[in-house]
């Protein structure tokens, strides 16, 4: 193929290298500015710190089943495998987008032999041989940065869809911790239930002995008979939220049910709880809490999807250029005398639509516009569930010391009960009936412990905690 050949091919992809330099329709500035809050509104007195918040905040609870747990559900957690699915979507979906931008070539060959009539009088060879090859090419100039516009957004919702990844990471730990801890807190309740059930029982049956006696009546029989029965009937109740919450932490980690109750059969009393929790600022929330950042890529992706439809309202440039030869002789194919080529430059514009494109234009401005308004509203839902959920937890954390301090209260005075007894100054309807004071105090007690680290549990998640950097 000659120099000029090549020049007269190529020279118009120089001049679009040139040409293509501007993007019409809005640029990206960035989000709107985030409320000008520098400290949490509801940050309790005491048990909360303003220092950085820790990334993996169930090590706090020095669980090691916990973290085991929690580990492998963000390996093979089936909504995190969906939404790594989405991102590897959103990835491959930009590579397109980036390919766009640059020229389609393509190459064919042609070998054939056909016999046309005779009657037609051509001369030469008959039957008759051809062999041709050639390049075509075709290149779209993105004179006003429509390809360039759609990389953008393309851009921007791979980025989306990781932060939407990071979100799932955020709320599988949350949901797994919560579940494990509903396991520990109904297990020990359980095991203080049937404690409870033992006293009740021996009381019936002491009041059952008076009855015979003639020193009690059938109305207390059938008092503690009710009381004990009302106590047993909670015990399914318990049992089944058992076996559901064993069942979630094995859905959590992509397993069948039963699959971890070999595992969790030991889960019976809940961690100790961390004595201090780190909530960091304001500023980190907005910076942690991944949803935040996926409605501000969000946000940058319509922005950049109002150029792409800005750019409809001009002209659109496509060059398209082949270079082929033809021979009859295979091994002459390629000689100047066999070669052909074309230039196609084409110009096309939708002078008149009767609005059409200004309508799309319209349209994506109103979905920007409507990604600024939830990108608002993620920001002041993140600080109103932080805020609420230090409240909670601040809150939590004194309604469980003053239960302890009722368990310890019934806890002396059952002991007291039980030295006046030995020394025969109280019966032993008065020493049963303060060891079931106790023990409820003590199932009181529990519930506002369990209570209380799933309100550790939802702090965390409110802050955006528990997602991994590099996922997917």
């Amino acid at each position: 193929m000659t120099t000029d050949a090549y020049g007269k091919l190529f020279l118009p992809a120089t001049l679009a290298l040139l040409l293509a330099g501007c993007s019409v329709g809005p640029d990206y500035q960035g989000p709107p500015a985030a409320p000008a809050v520098s400290q949490f509104q509801r940050l309790p007195s005491s048990g909360v710190g303003t220092q950085p918040a820790q990334a993996r905040w169930w090590l706090a609870f020095h669980d090691p089943r916990l973290n085991g747990l929690i580990d492998n559900a963000l390996r093979h957690n089936p909504d995190l495998a969906i939404a790594a699915a989405r991102l590897k979507e959103a990835r491959a979906t930009l590579m397109g987008d980036e390919a766009q931008q640059y020229p389609k070539l393509n190459a064919s060959a042609l070998a054939a032999r056909a016999k046309l009539p005779d009657s037609i009088g051509l001369g030469g060879d008959n039957p008759m041989n051809l062999y041709s090859s050639s390049f075509d090419a075709s290149w779209e100039l993105d004179l006003f940065g429509q390809e360039r516009r759609a990389v953008q957004a393309g851009r921007a919702q791979a980025q989306a869809s990781e932060a939407s990844l990071a979100d799932t990471q955020v709320s599988i730990a949350a949901e797994v911790a919560r579940n494990y801890l509903l396991l520990c807190g109904t297990r020990e309740r359980l095991a203080n239930l049937n404690q409870n059930l033992q006293l009740q029982q021996k009381a019936l049956d002491l009041v059952s002995q008076r009855r015979e006696r003639g020193a009690a009546n059938d109305s207390d029989v059938n008092r503690l008979q009710t009381q004990l029965e009302n106590s047993r009937a909670e015990i399914p109740s318990l049992q089944a939220d058992i076996n559901d919450y064993q069942d979630q932490l094995a859905f959590l980690s992509g397993l069948t049910p039963g699959a971890l109750d070999t595992l969790l059969a030991s889960a019976d009393r809940l961690p100790a709880q961390p004595d201090r929790v780190n909530a960091g600022d304001p500023v980190s929330l907005l910076r942690h809490r991944p949803d935040i950042r996926s409605a501000e890529r969000q946000l940058a992706a319509s922005t950049a999807t109002v150029g792409e439809h800005v750019a409809d309202l001009y002209p659109k440039v496509t060059l398209r250029g082949l270079l082929g030869f033809s021979s009859s002789d295979s091994g002459q194919i390629y000689r100047q005398e066999n070669e052909s080529w074309m230039l196609i430059p084409m110009l096309q514009w939708n002078i008149l639509d009767f609005g059409r494109v200004r309508s799309q234009i319209n349209v994506a401005k109103a979905q920007r516009d409507e990604a600024e308004a939830q990108w608002r509203k993620t920001v002041l839902d993140a600080l109103r569930d932080a805020n609420s959920s230090l409240s909670r937890y601040g809150q939590q954390r004194q309604t469980l010391v003053n239960y302890l301090q009722v368990e310890n209260t019934a806890d002396r005075d059952s002991a007291l009960v039980s030295q006046r007894y030995g020394a025969g100054v109280s019966s032993l309807i008065d020493l049963l009936d303060t060891q079931r004071t106790a023990l409820t105090a003590g199932q009181n007690r529990i519930q506002a412990q369990t209570s209380l680290a799933l309100d550790f549990v939802a702090l965390q998640k409110s802050l955006g905690l528990g997602w991994q950097d590099g996922a997917g």
